[in-house]
């Protein structure tokens, strides 16, 4: 159990230490504007307008799984070849289509206008076109822009930049409070509410809210707790209006829910034993949900390739609580002060590297031969195909994993798949 006089997880030198391969080659992965799929669902007042090609358009309408019938919170501003070529002004069309989508959609009260690789060659300012519209539309609608682009980004910082666009519009405050950051499921807000509701700890508010125009406040009295490992930005931009962040494992599995609320109970003065009168069931409970699926996890390996930035913390997660061994923790991107909790929790013999040569990769995952693969959805039918078991990292981001109650849908996302396998054999 936790107890609250330690110093906190993260406080070893191994984290600053590990040794990291970095490479920079060929990756395979999503790019950014992938995050519109979960914060559309968040935000229920927000509409998120792809500037970008059709092949942007066919890429969120299959990431989503929506209906051509259905009314989504999302859309594409297609560029045509005149726009492309310079020949047509996308300024005014741009400006035409959101004026035409909002008398269309009277309930938006917040419009993302989201740069792509094809806005971004043709130098397509949308930061000054998002300005020019709510200098129109306000106060029925503001206009905000971010870029969703693919280039040099892994899918999950489209998020990172949409929560970066809205630090500047947050309003300031001096008071005490406790902000988390970083989409989650509205049922596990629900869930964290209520934990810090019964360890006194509060006002607490999360960002993004459910509707994108309630943005919390910030200020220098501010403590941050970071809900996803992939708001870097987000956090140093918050840091720079004062906020604070709490140094803590994420809440994936009981272990790092337990240890994630006890950053902000530390923080915040709770007692110890009020710490383990609150916590000590909710983690009891989630233990005997995840120790479910330890005889099929236990003592197989996994190798995790670098996609969602979530692999650090969920190879945390199945090491400890469910005896997984790790060969290879690959991340496209590593953010040891992000990281400065998680790291000194994964085993010393495990190899960890940062950014994607994919054929090297795949040449050391093959030599090892796991029994699970966590990959990216581009390369998990051809390495099906070879034999392996492979899990979705993307599924990580699409449900809900955080927190107590959900450790063990955590855990049974991969073991679902050797079960399958193991099916299959018979």
């Amino acid at each position: 159990m936790t107890d609250l006089s330690a110093l906190p997880p993260g406080s070893g030198l191994r984290g600053a230490t590990i040794p990291v391969l970095r490479e920079r080659g060929q990756r395979e992965v999503f790019c950014g504007l992938t995050g519109i799929v979960w914060l559309h669902r968040k935000m229920q007042d927000a509409f998120f307008l792809v500037v970008g090609s059709r092949t942007c358009a066919h890429l969120i309408q299959s990431a989503a799984g929506v209906m051509i019938f259905s009314e989504p919170r999302f859309g594409t501003a297609i560029l045509g070849d005149r726009d492309l070529a310079g020949i047509a002004d996308a300024n005014d069309e741009l400006d035409r289509l959101c004026v035409q989508l909002l008398e269309r959609r009277p309930d938006i009260g917040t419009l993302f206008l989201v740069g792509s690789c094809p806005s971004e060659v043709i130098k397509l300012d949308l930061a000054k076109a998002a300005e020019r519209l709510s200098a129109q539309l306000l106060p029925r609608v503001r206009v905000v822009s971010y870029s969703g682009s693919g280039i040099e980004t892994t899918f999950t910082q489209g998020e990172d930049s949409a929560l970066g666009a809205l630090v500047p519009l947050m309003p300031r405050s001096e008071a005490r409070q406790l902000l988390v950051v970083g989409c989650i499921a509205d049922v596990v807000e629900d869930q964290f509410r209520r934990v810090f509701d019964q360890l006194g700890i509060g006002p607490v508010s999360f960002f993004p809210a459910r509707r994108a125009g309630d943005l919390p406040s910030v200020g220098p009295n501010t403590d941050l707790l970071l809900a996803q490992p992939f708001v870097g930005n987000t956090a140093r931009a918050l840091e720079a209006l004062g906020a604070r962040v709490l140094e803590a494992p994420y809440p994936f599995g009981a272990e790092g829910t337990t240890e994630w609320f006890a950053a902000a109970a530390r923080a915040w003065g709770v007692d110890n034993v009020q710490f383990q009168d609150v916590t000590r069931p909710l983690e009891d409970r989630a233990r005997k949900a995840v120790s479910r699926h330890v005889a099929r996890l236990s003592g197989k390996s996994l190798f995790l390739m670098p996609d969602s930035q979530l692999e650090i913390p969920i190879a945390r997660f199945l090491n400890r609580e469910l005896g997984m061994r790790l060969i290879e923790v690959g991340t496209p991107h590593l953010d040891r002060r992000l990281m400065a909790a998680e790291l000194p929790l994964l085993p010393d013999d495990v190899a960890l590297s940062e950014g994607q040569d994919v054929e090297r990769q795949l040449d050391r995952l093959r030599g090892a031969a796991p029994d699970l693969v966590l990959c990216g959805l581009g390369l998990a039918n051809p390495l099906e195909a070879e034999g392996f078991a492979t899990k979705w990292s993307i599924e990580l981001v699409f449900s809900p994993v955080h927190g107590y109650e959900q450790a063990g849908d955590l855990a049974e996302l991969f073991a679902r798949p050797l079960d399958r396998r193991e099916r299959l054999r018979v």
